[in-house]
């Protein structure tokens, strides 16, 4: 937000940014981008997500600038984001075509390409593991690697969606493909009613846990959807750009890790007697999110007297760094206005007397 802080006790604010770094340098030993990268992956992630900036190089150093504050490092990010040039528009990703790491259905026990557990804390005991206190990191990933070396390798092959099997039935509504170019957010001021693509990229940078507490407020009955989990994915997409002297070919740049997740519902038109779904992509391993933001889309397709659907609530106020910066501005000096405020109460309450 456009708001400047007041001017004055230069001396005490150096001394107070000194202070900062005090605090943030911690003990004697350093901590090193790698270590956060590989060992907070999850919260690079999250940052990574918010902040709308595919880089765990530099979401590690937000971190590590800003003592691990999560609204601070996304802040940091998304201004450097906004200082460097745009040179290309990637192509359209196929997510059908994903490197999948990690793959779930609620809705069906078997799915074609089978069902994927992965990496996922779901089957955990939540129980405070002492013990990693003196983890021996370099051999747990030895005796891993060893494991690894020991199997068989199969042929990896992409995973069909779940719901294209339900299109194919008819039991789900299919949309053509649009040749209309998605809305960027980043370039143009979102406006109401707002489409699909503007509200999807909001929602994708949106704060974790404002928009998750949206989706539980759904399911608690503050909204008409509660959805199942129709297939929830997370693995590697190719980012590739068109060749600049020939359309037909393109530029393989590298791979993002995404995390994608449809959920199904009935339609809205309970006559048609078809299901419809809900979608939600963002970067990293962030399933929470990714789910909460499918719920979000649906609710916002309804349209209804709930908070969860009404698009200007939802899409104005998760924006962590608007969020957290109007928040944030009312610890700056508000004397006058606040003088006014206190000077009205007295005039009341003199005249009262």
């Amino acid at each position: 937000m456009a708001y400047v802080a007041v001017s004055g006790g230069k001396e005490a604010i150096e001394a107070s940014i000194e202070l900062l770094r005090y605090y943030r340098s911690g003990c004697e030993r350093d901590l090193e981008l790698e270590v956060i990268e590989e060992k907070m992956s999850l919260l690079v992630d999250r940052i990574m997500g918010e902040a709308g900036f595919y880089s765990k190089r530099y979401a590690a150093l937000a971190l590590k600038q800003c003592e691990g504050c999560v609204e601070e490092a996304v802040f940091l990010l998304r201004a450097y984001r906004s200082t460097l040039t745009r040179k290309y528009y990637s192509q359209v990703v196929d997510t059908a075509g994903m490197r999948v790491i990690r793959r779930i259905s609620s809705a069906f026990k078997d799915i074609q390409g089978g069902q994927i557990l992965g990496a996922t804390y779901d089957y955990t005991h939540r129980l405070l593991n002492v013990k990693l206190e003196h983890e021996d990191a370099v051999a747990l990933r030895e005796k891993v690697l060893t494991q690894l070396q020991m199997q068989t390798p199969v042929e990896v092959s992409a995973c069909p969606r779940v719901s294209d099997e339900l299109k194919k039935e008819g039991l789900m509504d299919s949309y053509p493909e649009s040749d209309e170019e998605p809305f960027d957010i980043t370039e143009n001021l979102l406006e109401f009613p707002a489409p699909r693509s503007a509200r999807l990229q909001t929602l994708a940078r949106a704060d974790t846990g404002f928009l998750s507490g949206l989706a539980y407020s759904a399911l608690r009955g503050y909204g008409l959807v509660h959805p199942t989990v129709g297939e929830l994915r997370t693995g590697y997409v190719e980012i590739c750009v068109a060749y600049p002297f020939d359309d037909t070919q393109s530029i393989f740049l590298g791979e993002l890790l995404l995390t994608e997740a449809e959920t199904f519902t009935e339609a809205d038109d309970k006559d048609k007697l078809k299901l419809t779904d809900g979608y939600g992509a963002v970067f990293g391993r962030n399933e929470n999110k990714a789910i909460a933001m499918a719920i979000a889309d649906r609710e916002l397709e309804h349209k209804g007297p709930y908070p969860t659907q009404n698009e200007e609530f939802v899409l104005m106020h998760g924006d962590s760094l608007e969020m957290n910066g109007f928040i944030s501005h009312l610890k700056l000096p508000h004397y006058v206005t606040f003088q006014s405020k206190l000077d009205a109460v007295r005039k009341t309450r003199g005249g009262n007397a």
